[in-house]
């Protein structure tokens, strides 16, 4: 029994991988079209799914108070109300609280890169004894469930270990805690480990220290993983209730998240949600921006050179 062998000069034909319809089939025109009609079908699908969230929010700011309430509920709007927004803003003072919010967000933002890049740096390149340790103890934290938290936290903005500063309806009473971030640290790190050591060593023959090559080699390189670390920083400090909650007693010093619930009770239903549509613009249009050095950071694996 004989095996036919493959010719010299050609290569046997090897499948690159399963798919919902073969090549063999997209070269005919019913897989085409079968092609075409998957793709539509999933791309409306997820369209709608993410958008028609969206769109109820925005149309339900422009209902009136009855027919937000009405069961059941209108798909389009029998009488368009674009006024609400400005009602909700001047009502509310939104502008205020939007400026409160900047405050806390913009400021934890900058106090976690000023921590957590150095911090994951150190862990990537500059190798101290018991890094591993140092970052297994940091990944620990994570597991901790985040209303354990709250208590220990709260006694320590309170009366500051050392200073002994009240912190309460201080925007620092947001941007310490936050201050060292385990998951941004370790996505930090895990991006610096890609980028090749040659560099940090032709940096340090040079005559650059740690400071320098970080700052001036590191940085540069890292922007994709940097802007994912600032959008995950920004979103987290802006949606966030709980903590914010507590250490701002002073109506005048809370944020978006905390004011909407204040006056949730005694607002009209159609102003409420005109407010949180507006409270949620600055964080779809900083995705919108900065969307391709998200998806850039999150898909960055390594480093050519």
């Amino acid at each position: 029994m004989t095996t036919a062998l493959p010719r010299k000069g050609k290569r046997a034909a090897v499948p690159s991988g399963r798919t919902l319809i073969s090549p063999s089939q997209l070269r005919t025109g019913g897989g085409k079209t079968v092609y075409v009609i998957v793709f539509v079908c999933t791309f409306v699908l997820f369209t709608l799914a993410f958008l028609f969230p969206l769109y109820w929010a925005v149309t339900g700011a422009m209902k009136s108070p009855a027919e937000l309430a009405a069961t059941p509920a209108t798909i389009v709007p029998r009488e368009w109300h674009p006024e609400s927004f400005t009602e909700a803003w001047d009502q509310m003072d939104l502008g205020k609280y939007f400026l409160n919010t900047v405050v806390v967000a913009g400021g934890a933002w900058l106090v976690q890169l000023a921590v957590d890049v150095p911090a994951a740096f150190a862990l990537s390149k500059l190798r101290p004894k018991f890094g591993n340790v140092v970052l297994g103890l940091m990944l620990v934290t994570l597991m901790l469930p985040a209303a354990a938290l709250l208590v220990p936290t709260y006694v320590t903005v309170t009366d500051l270990p050392l200073l002994h500063l009240n912190l309460i309806n201080s925007p620092a009473a947001i941007w310490l805690p936050a201050a060292a971030n385990a998951f941004n640290i370790y996505l930090l790190k895990r991006f610096f480990d890609q980028i090749p050591d040659e560099l940090v060593e032709a940096a340090r023959i040079d005559g650059a220290g740690p400071v320098r090559t970080l700052w001036k080699i590191i940085l540069p390189i890292s922007r994709p993983i940097l802007a994912v670390v600032s959008i995950l920083t920004i979103v987290a400090a802006w949606k966030d209730f709980i903590w914010p909650l507590l250490v701002f007693p002073d109506t005048g010093k809370q944020t978006l998240s905390v004011m909407l619930q204040r006056v949730a009770i005694d607002m009209p239903l159609n102003l409420l949600v005109a407010g949180m549509v507006l409270a949620s613009v600055p964080m779809i249009v900083l995705f919108l921006v900065f969307q391709r050095q998200i998806l850039a950071g999150l898909t960055a694996g390594s480093i050519k050179g």
